[in-house]
């Protein structure tokens, strides 16, 4: 089954083996990266190993996109694993409210789609602009913890926080 969700300016849908370069320039941009729990991919063979990864992820554990703006894929938004959601876009595109449009549809999809009870997020407290993109969207912090993620040689923190199962 072939799962697309259109907003008025994207259109989120499922990965696929072509989309190689173009992550590859999301993912290997530092600021892109600057807050995620890898460093920036050094060669597109690193990327083809993660978008394998994001392609073969078994449905009923993974709902994942990437995140297309006229044509060109510019991120990805979704659950790599149920429930915990991530998004990263080209600094490119950031400030745009594209993250918000894409989130805000996902959001409603993965619910629909899927008995999870909440969504959960890990962000570094550094990351002001995801943790206020979350607020928006109605997570709430659950905790904080130090040291949780290292990325190359540095000991990055977490905040938590999750979205509950709307009633």
């Amino acid at each position: 089954m072939v799962v697309e969700i259109v907003t008025d300016r994207l259109r989120l849908r499922r990965a696929q083996p072509a989309d190689l370069d173009d992550l590859f320039a999301v993912l290997s941009h530092p600021s892109a990266m600057r807050f995620w729990s890898t460093p920036p991919h050094a060669d597109r063979d690193q990327t083809r190993a993660w978008l394998h990864g994001m392609v073969t992820a078994p449905p009923d554990a993974s709902d994942d996109f990437v995140i297309e703006l006229q044509g060109r894929v510019v991120g990805k938004a979704g659950c790599y694993r149920l429930p915990d959601v991530g998004y990263i876009l080209h600094p490119d595109v950031w400030g745009r409210g594209y993250a918000t449009e894409a989130l805000s549809a996902f959001i409603p999809h993965v619910f629909a789609a899927h008995a999870v009870d909440r969504l959960t997020a890990d962000v570094d407290p550094r990351n002001g602009a995801s943790l206020r993109l979350l607020g928006k969207m109605g997570f709430v912090e659950t905790g904080r913890a130090a040291n949780t993620w290292l990325v190359g040689e540095e000991w990055c923190d977490s905040v938590y926080l999750a979205l509950e199962r709307p009633v």
